[in-house]
């Protein structure tokens, strides 16, 4: 059983890894300034190969959900975290790029830290509570930061601009995981809690994250939004369930001191690979205040299709 639970969550990986590489192609290519509009989930919509990444990415967390029922969570949770490379690999064979050892050293490096995370933060079987005042002063939180990052994002470069925005779709894409677990785990002895308030913050906050994640793939520095995501996701959860609902964080000194050398590395990671010369060239070429990448060769065709009229001589 335990083998069976192993396959299906680096089968329940890849179809998240995938899912999001088929999602970043639209993302990328959708019309618009560098940071899109709150109505860009909107048009994202209309296109097929994005919804069947979102189909693929829904398949993946099914599979990861399925495998948790038979493993052990510190089992399952780090192999969840092998979707990173599968992201780099995937997303680098969709743009026809090469795939860069240092990639590679990076992705590993914030695979190695997260998985260390995951496995020090104490996971308990209590039943959460979480008051609809607390939801409401969480879900402002979150979306008064993400307003102010959405502001700031307009005047940031691609590699510090993703980060952000990255960041606070992990932000909210945690909340969103620490309000699904009070609303499932009450509704199992109740189903009745599923019609709450908590419910609707709970989609709320899911759609608002992803806006974020989906304009940080826009950014054309994939893997370091995937990576991002990977990293902030888990450590938001992780904070609210310790602040809020009772869990705890690590409890001794040396696990506490492992759990920040962790987060250290994750974090070195994903800014390797935020800055590394990786960016999609097409997230660049059609974007206000984007500069092609160094040694980017434009074709004669996608030169000419950027070139307005009264450029022409």
């Amino acid at each position: 059983m335990l083998i069976w639970s192993i396959l299906i969550a680096l089968a329940g990986a890849f179809c998240m890894a995938l899912g999001s590489a088929l999602q970043e192609r639209d993302a990328v290519r959708a019309p618009g300034h560098s940071v899109a509009r709150f109505g860009f989930l909107l048009h994202l919509a209309q296109r097929p190969r994005w919804l069947l990444g979102t189909l693929g990415a829904g398949a993946g967390v099914v599979l990861h959900l399925v495998a948790l029922s038979g493993a052990p969570l510190t089992v399952i949770q780090p192999i969840g975290v092998t979707g990173l490379i599968f992201a780099i690999v995937l997303s680098a064979v969709f743009n026809r790029r090469r795939v860069r050892p240092g990639q590679i050293v990076a992705g590993g490096a914030v695979m190695v830290g997260l998985a260390g995370l995951l496995l020090l933060f104490p996971h308990t079987a209590q039943t959460p509570h979480m008051a609809t005042g607390t939801a409401l002063a969480l879900a402002g939180s979150v979306a008064a930061v993400g307003c102010a990052a959405y502001a700031a994002a307009h005047w940031l470069p691609p590699a510090l601009r993703v980060l952000l925005l990255a960041a606070v779709g992990g932000v909210a894409l945690g909340t969103t995981s620490a309000l699904a677990r009070v609303v499932a785990a009450n509704a199992v002895v109740d189903a009745t809690a599923v019609l709450s308030w908590l419910t609707v913050l709970c989609v709320a906050v899911a759609v608002f994250g992803g806006q974020f994640q989906q304009n940080a793939y826009r950014t054309g520095h994939f893997a370091a939004a995937y990576a991002t995501l990977l990293v902030v996701d888990p450590i938001t959860g992780a904070g609210i369930g310790a602040l809020l609902l009772g869990e705890g964080l690590p409890a001794t000194p040396l696990d506490q001191a492992l759990a920040a050398g962790s987060a250290l590395l994750a974090i070195a990671g994903t800014v390797a690979l935020a800055v590394a010369r990786n960016r999609n060239p097409e997230a660049a070429r059609h974007r206000t205040g984007d500069p092609a990448p160094a040694g980017t060769a434009l074709s004669t065709t996608s030169v000419h299709s950027t070139t307005t009229p009264g450029d022409s001589r």
